[in-house]
């Protein structure tokens, strides 16, 4: 291996460093996101249940053009309108 290649490779060993603080701005470090064992815990304190189902592309980009709008969660908007078809069926 030639003295180049060893130190490109040294070069992409520090660039996840060197990017790590990319998110922080004027000095502001980034706000902590839990982990995934964490979110999972919290999701499950919170009485949430993952729930995945396969859709149409269009309807898909149909519900988040609407989380877009109502500026909220697509998670949310996907339980208001079930909420809505089952409590329109039932009647």
């Amino acid at each position: 291996m030639k003295k180049t290649d060893l130190e490109k490779l040294k070069g992409l060993r520090l660039k996840p460093q060197a990017t790590a603080g990319a998110g922080a701005q004027f000095g502001k470090a980034a706000p902590a996101m839990p982990s995934r064992r964490e979110q999972r815990d919290l999701d499950r304190a919170a009485g949430l249940v993952p729930f995945a189902v396969k859709l149409n592309g269009e309807l898909v980009a149909t519900l988040h053009a609407l989380a877009q709008t109502r500026k909220t969660d697509l998670s949310e908007v996907v339980a208001d309108l079930l909420k809505k078809g089952l409590e329109s069926k039932a009647k």
